[in-house]
């Protein structure tokens, strides 16, 4: 009977475990989501500030000097 309750006790324990890396996950997924959003605003807002500049090629489209 002992070994039966330290074996639920131990799995209450892991299952407390992996409810919490869930959340941490999910606020992880949350945060990336947000960075990646403006990350895109980022790109687009120089995008246009360098269309508005003049400038003929975007350095998006450029390649780096070393290639």
């Amino acid at each position: 009977m002992q070994r039966i309750d330290k074996a639920e006790e131990e799995i209450a324990h892991l299952a407390r475990m992996v409810e919490d890396l869930s959340d941490v996950v999910a606020r992880q997924e949350a945060a990336l989501n947000r960075l990646e959003r403006r990350i895109g605003l980022l790109i687009e807002r120089e995008a246009e500030r360098e269309a508005e500049a003049g400038g003929s090629v975007t350095l998006t489209d450029q390649r780096p000097p070393h290639w």
